[in-house]
């Protein structure tokens, strides 16, 4: 392929993500990053957490999402009862035209191209279990029947991190599965105002379709092709090994305060993420920018912060933002605290 077709299309990317930006911004205000990350992960075949407390418009972005691209979406409300045959289907008993009767499979929410899985740690783990054949390999067993998902496919959960009644911890094999760990924070001051005033009217505003399925997958491929140089690989390999307590390369900080680091999907979802934000604006080439604007989100979710680290009030957002940090983009990781900043 040509550079000047490579560019044309980049440059058309460029326009679709600003076409999906404008109409996401009729219904949403602000939450401009969020946005950025959870189009990052469609365009990279990546599933979402988002984490947020009540009322900050989660379930909103993603039903206006799915809106916005001309695929099938499905919302699940995960409760304490939910099973599993609620999200994957049923075998039912069926009669047939000559009269014989036959198991039929009904198939669940899980067969389209969005699914929305609300609150989802809400349900017990033998329930959340169900999404994790369908969120890696993309296909639902069912008794000796293995069915394939439609392409495109997108998982997007969304969690209370305040509500611990009722609630069931997503184990790390589930977290794992999740490309990015998406927190949704307050607005500013002049965005709630925006909010409520929009609230007051009665109208809802009507997104326009910017994107079919086909045109996703091929965009997938686009991204896929975004070249990579051995630079950025050195320094992806190189921060999310300094993640690891027993790896030589960890700073001290690491060591004393993580129980368990990143694994290699996480130096894969950085790579992926990196190709995603370099083609969503025009350019065919990862930088190592790319790559920290994608840490924080891929990283925080599969970083073990142990107790020490909560006896000196530091998150895994924290250790993450520190390893930015100190990690080179040349050298291996050195540890030195910073000028003024009480030492991790």
């Amino acid at each position: 392929m040509s550079a000047d077709r490579i560019s044309d299309y980049l440059s058309q990317f460029a326009t679709a993500r600003a076409q999906m930006t404008e109409q996401l911004g009729k219904v949403v205000i602000g939450q401009a990053e969020v946005i950025e990350q959870i189009l990052a992960a469609v365009f990279t075949r990546g599933h979402c957490l988002l984490v947020g407390v009540p009322g900050l418009a989660k379930t909103l972005i993603v039903s206006s999402i799915a809106q916005v691209i001309d695929v099938g979406f499905k919302r699940i409300q995960f409760t304490p009862d939910l099973m599993p045959s609620d999200i994957t289907g049923t075998m039912v008993l069926d009669e047939n035209e000559q009269g014989r009767r036959e198991f039929r499979f009904v198939r669940g929410p899980i067969f389209a191209n969005i699914i929305l899985a609300d609150e989802i740690n809400r349900t017990p783990p033998k329930t959340q279990a169900a999404l994790l054949e369908a969120m890696q390999e993309r296909q639902v067993t069912v008794g000796q029947d293995t069915m394939r998902l439609p392409d495109p496919f997108f998982v997007i959960a969304t969690q209370n991190p305040i509500e611990q009644e009722g609630t069931y911890t997503l184990p790390e094999a589930q977290l794992d599965r999740f490309m990015f760990n998406v927190k949704v924070d307050y607005p500013s001051l002049d965005e709630e105002k925006r909010i409520i005033n929009q609230t007051a009217k009665d109208d809802a505003p009507e997104l326009a379709k910017v994107l079919t399925g086909k045109a996703i997958a091929n965009l997938q491929k686009l991204v896929r092709s975004v070249p990579v140089s051995e630079f950025v690989t050195d320094y992806v390999v190189k921060l999310v090994r300094a993640t690891r307590p027993k790896d030589p390369t960890a700073p001290d900080f690491v060591k004393r305060m993580v129980d368990y680091g990143a694994g290699v999907r996480a130096g894969q979802y950085l790579v992926r993420a990196g190709q995603a934000f370099a083609a969503m604006d025009g350019r065919f080439t990862v930088a190592v920018d790319d790559v920290k604007k994608a840490a924080p989100p891929v990283l925080r979710h599969r970083i073990g912060a142990n107790f020490q680290a909560q006896a000196e009030g530091k998150t895994s957002d924290d250790i993450v933002a520190e390893l930015l940090r100190v990690v080179g983009e040349s050298e291996p990781a050195k540890y030195v605290p910073a000028a003024g900043k009480r030492k991790l």
